[in-house]
């Protein structure tokens, strides 16, 4: 062991001995509730792995550490929520910034890079073996949210000039959602049915539900404004539609591995533009049909 150590590299690595014990522990506390017997060793595993390197780093320091209390709260909850897979990678996400900091102590303390290639290799290789059930669904999710942001976004858009009031518009949009909710489920799970699967209900009811949500949220500035207010709703709704899209494809991106610029643009792109073109053929079918609402 190094016993004469610079005080930045002294503070660096009091700071990672509190992270990797911190993460020790919340490792242990999602394997509690983690389904799935070889999802909670893998979590284990990497709870050992990270005492393991707490203990390196209390053998320079010389201190015994307690771990963030808030921290372990705050993905104990984001791991309830969103699923087990999504908090740990998101947590090790938040580690990337510690490779300067580990190039830094290279020359200072071997056990570094031991450590830093430890993480980059063996732990990604680990949580790439998590498995869990809810990211088996997400190609059901995905179509249902992107057909509801395409199909209602479009066919809202449209409405609001046609109509000019939040309430028909809303009452429109509200029906023809409900009905494509069923139509999209039902269509989803004769598609898994004809395949062969096994769990065709499942996957309709995770299609019918994100679409079912999307609904809701994209008619929800209808109802919440007046009558007159419907340009208003309309980019209301349209800055909705871009923060759907930008959460679940944050989302995608942490618990897959998955880029987020391409698909969120893609995606984004591709809504707005059917909400113009929706827009101008309200605008045309209002002019030309002499339809007076």
């Amino acid at each position: 062991m190094i016993k004469h150590l610079t005080k930045k590299s002294m503070s660096i690595i009091k700071k990672m001995q509190q992270n990797e014990l911190t993460e020790s522990v919340i490792y242990k506390v999602i394997a509690k509730f983690a389904k799935g017997d070889e999802n909670k060793q893998t979590l284990l595993r990497l709870a050992d792995e990270e005492k393991a390197h707490y203990e390196i780093w209390k053998s320079y320091t010389g201190i015994e550490m307690k771990p963030q209390k808030l921290k372990i709260f705050k993905y104990k909850l984001i791991a309830r929520v969103f699923g087990f897979t999504f908090a740990v990678k998101l947590m090790e996400n938040g580690e990337e910034g510690s490779q300067k900091k580990y190039s830094l102590l290279a020359k200072e303390v071997e056990e570094s890079i031991q450590i830093r290639e430890q993480e980059e290799e063996h732990e990604s290789a680990l949580l790439e073996m998590l498995d869990e059930e809810r990211l088996w669904y997400v190609g059901s999710m995905v179509l249902g949210m992107n057909d509801a942001l395409v199909e209602l976004t479009g066919s809202l858009a449209g409405f609001t000039f046609a109509m000019q009031n939040t309430r028909l518009i809303a009452l429109s949009g509200l029906i023809m959602g409900i009905s494509a909710t069923f139509s999209m489920a039902s269509s989803e799970f004769l598609a898994a049915k004809s395949e062969g699967r096994n769990d065709a209900f499942k996957s309709c009811c995770y299609t019918g539900i994100a679409y079912l949500i999307t609904v809701a949220l994209l008619i929800m500035p209808y109802f919440l404004m007046g009558n007159s207010q419907y340009m208003t709703a309309l980019f209301t709704m349209l800055a909705v539609v871009i923060l759907i899209i930008a959460g679940f494809t944050y989302y995608i991106s942490v618990a897959k591995g998955e880029k987020f610029k391409p698909k969120f643009l893609e995606m984004t792109i591709i809504s707005v533009s059917v909400a113009v073109i929706s827009f101008f053929v309200g605008v045309l079918a209002k002019q030309f049909l002499g339809v007076d609402l």
